[in-house]
């Protein structure tokens, strides 16, 4: 049992971290001249969020959880519970961003597209592809974070006082 989970949870995070950078290059390299081009490119970035960022990352917060029930050291190691709360945050960041940022983002496309407003649509458009950005590199900082935790395993103990 544990070795399946395991199995599951290294799989879950090489899917995890695949679809984060893919996501990212389509973001930085899908052409974005026309609106067209911009709604083709959410739809990519919608398919790999829905797909294979949103099912690894569930099956690797469940799996990791589920480790820390099958093996009963995990429970008095403080790395695990750092990684569950980084998990937690990903989890809810990568809603986040998959949701909020992607529904903005067509919205406001959507506006320039009707010619509604279009100076100030723009604006809030390059707005939130920065904010997405950030977002992005944040939940990669925190994939980085996981990853280190899951492979050193630090003791992560309080000084002790003299």
């Amino acid at each position: 049992m544990r070795q399946t989970v395991k199995f599951l949870h290294t799989l879950s995070s090489c899917g995890l971290i695949g679809a984060l950078v893919a996501y990212l290059l389509v973001l930085w390299k899908a052409p974005q001249e026309s609106v067209a081009q911009y709604a083709d490119m959410r739809e990519i970035i919608s398919l790999i969020a829905r797909y294979i960022l949103v099912p690894s990352l569930g099956l690797s917060l469940v799996s990791g959880l589920l480790s820390m029930m099958v093996h009963k050291p995990y429970q008095e190691r403080r790395w695990a519970w750092a990684k569950a709360f980084l998990g937690l945050a990903m989890f809810e960041s990568t809603l986040a961003i998959t949701q909020a940022k992607a529904i903005d983002a067509a919205e406001l496309a959507a506006q320039i597209a009707k010619n509604e407003n279009v100076a100030a649509a723009q604006q809030l458009l390059t707005e939130a592809l920065h904010s997405e950005w950030n977002v992005l590199w944040a939940i990669l900082a925190i994939s980085a974070a996981q990853t280190a935790l899951g492979i050193w395993r630090p003791k992560l103990e309080w000084p002790k006082s003299a």
